[in-house]
């Protein structure tokens, strides 16, 4: 295998390069050893990443221990809870590609061997993992860790409590003073929102499609277990230069199924599908959302996760982890256990040398007693998306709804119409341009739909946008319409009072118009003005594809 980073220190040419390395205090001999990149997602945007570059020296020790150099670098990470119901969510899904991108960039400038990749919020982890399939050098990605769920009256609490408890005090249910003593409590240390929400979501799935060690994904932020294991994924990196294997002999379409497995049977966030799509892009495997529901349909709904359940990560934790899940699916031959993982092994050996006890819990049920039969990542389309669209049904205890539309163009018009209490029993809520060249950057819409459930309305509306929503959403939500708005999608064309049926037995969104009016509607619509004209926001706007792809970013060539 190639060393790249003998193109950057060896030979005369290269004494400028080594005199910058030795003015960072590296020697000789450290030069001559293979460079393995740190790359962490460190800030203090948020919890979820306020002790990363705590952990990257632990991952560094390890690198050292097992005979390489270590370079630490970090890039940016958009805070999803903070930036959540205002403008910034705009730029959570465009800090994907940046992360990306910017991985990417230092590798490449620095010539880099291996990756190690930590990451703690959302948007993070898959844009670390998308960088290490673009890059195709040996990796190994590291999650920072959840966040202990906050205790108040012996209730355990995520951040989603307090987004909903908003509801429910403008509904009148609920008393400033108990507001407060929810935001006090919900987030006591660092580490990633606590629920099966997307950062959770993501963190499974990176040991299911074996980018991660296992047993990686459940170990809390500020547990010591969390230290060890980010050491010993700086000793697995190393070990990779060795036996040579690289991300995209890991990231199989087999693979693939494993991670679309797992999301599916721990109730996870449809976010999930649109990075699976993504990393499937940088991986180079075709991956589309037949391949979705076709897995969907065959795998049960095992783990009683939040939001739709009763489970935080720290519970799935104290069983087993995500090896625990993986055992089950295995032993009923619902996992593709032949797929080589970072460990150099396959995920049946890998599951097979854990060896994770049966216990008697309520987190995890067997494959032969399931919550539900089928998955929860559920693909809808019809009339009102031809393309496509999700909702996650975990938790959701109705299969059909037939409402009105009340429809908003921006979601802080639709979140100040919820908080007003204008929205009523039968609405479905439509929320447009947000998609990801309409908005740009398809938001999430936890603020508004927190809010539907903090008033009481969460089984009695739906809501359907071009945008997405967070892992902490729960209810009658569709999300990832596409075409979306912006484009000409039918979305576009419904007006307040239109009927729409969303029926997840047979995975069908229709808008109940006659051709001939939605014909008149589209003869009068034009495609609004951009609302972002330069910059990032700009850029992305001018490069992303549909959600039903990933909503990935191609150059124009």
């Amino acid at each position: 295998m190639e060393i790249s980073s003998r193109n950057v220190v060896e030979g005369t040419a290269r004494a400028p390069h080594r005199a910058m390395y030795k003015a960072m205090g590296l020697d000789d001999d450290d030069l001559a050893k293979q460079f393995v990149g740190v790359c962490h997602t460190g800030n203090e945007a948020t919890p979820c990443n306020i002790h990363l570059s705590r952990l990257a020296l632990e991952a560094k020790k390890g690198v050292s221990d097992a005979g390489a150099t270590p370079r630490e670098f970090s890039t940016i990470a958009v805070s999803d809870g903070i930036a959540m119901g205002h403008e910034g969510m705009k730029s959570s899904l465009v800090s994907r590609e940046v992360i990306a991108d910017s991985i990417e960039l230092m590798v490449r400038a620095h010539q880099y061997d291996a990756l190690v990749g930590i990451a703690g919020c959302d948007k993070s982890l898959p844009g670390t993992m998308m960088a290490m399939a673009r890059l195709n050098i040996p990796s190994v990605f590291v999650y920072g860790g959840t966040i202990m769920p906050g205790i108040l009256d012996g209730k355990e609490l995520t951040v989603v409590d307090v987004y909903e408890a908003v509801g429910a005090y403008d509904a009148g249910k609920l008393s400033l003073e108990a507001l407060k003593n929810i935001e006090d409590t919900a987030c006591p240390n660092a580490g990633s929102c606590g629920g099966m929400f997307t950062a959770n979501t993501m963190a499974s799935i990176s040991e299911a499609i074996g980018l991660a060690l296992p047993g990686s994904a459940s170990p809390p932020a500020e547990d010591q277990r969390r230290e060890k294991m980010v050491y010993d994924t700086g000793v697995a990196c190393t070990k990779l230069l060795d036996t040579g294997i690289r991300p995209r002999d890991i990231l199989t379409f087999e693979a693939f199924e494993n991670a679309i497995i797992v999301l599916n049977s721990v109730g996870g966030s449809t976010n999930g599908i649109l990075h699976l799509l993504a990393l499937a892009n940088e991986a180079r495997v075709k991956l589309d959302y037949k391949d979705f529901e076709r897995i969907r349909k065959k795998t049960p709904h095992l783990a009683d996760m939040k939001p739709g359940g009763n489970y935080v990560m720290n519970s799935l934790d104290k069983i087993g982890g995500i090896p625990f899940v993986l055992k089950r699916l295995l032993e009923k031959n619902l996992l593709n256990g032949d797929c080589i993982t970072v460990t150099g092994k396959t995920q049946r050996e890998n599951i097979q040398s854990l060896h994770t006890a049966e216990i008697e819990q309520s987190i995890v049920r067997p494959v032969d007693n399931p919550i539900h039969s089928a998955g929860t990542a559920v693909i809808l389309r019809g009339s009102l998306a031809p393309d496509g669209a999700v909702i996650k049904t975990a938790g959701v205890e109705m299969t059909e709804f037939t409402g009105r539309a009340r429809v908003f163009d921006r979601e802080e018009i639709a979140f100040d119409a919820v908080a007003r209490g204008d929205i009523e029993e039968g609405d479905i809520v439509v929320i447009r341009y947000e998609g990801p060249k309409g908005g740009p950057g398809m938001r999430e819409m936890l603020a508004t739909t927190a809010a539907l459930v903090g008033q009481g309305l969460g089984k009695k509306v739906a809501m359907v946008t071009d945008g997405r929503f967070s892992g902490g959403t729960r209810g009658f939500m569709v999300g990832h319409v596409a075409p979306e708005a912006y484009v000409g999608g039918p979305i576009a064309l419904v007006v307040d009072g239109d009927e729409i049926t969303i029926d997840t037995n047979t995975n069908a969104i229709n808008l109940n118009v006659p051709a001939e009016e939605m014909k008149s509607r589209r003869d009068r619509w034009s495609q609004p003005a951009p609302n972002y004209t330069s910059g990032a926001l700009a850029k992305y706007a001018a490069l992303v594809g549909s959600a039903s792809g990933g909503a990935v970013t191609s150059p124009v060539l």
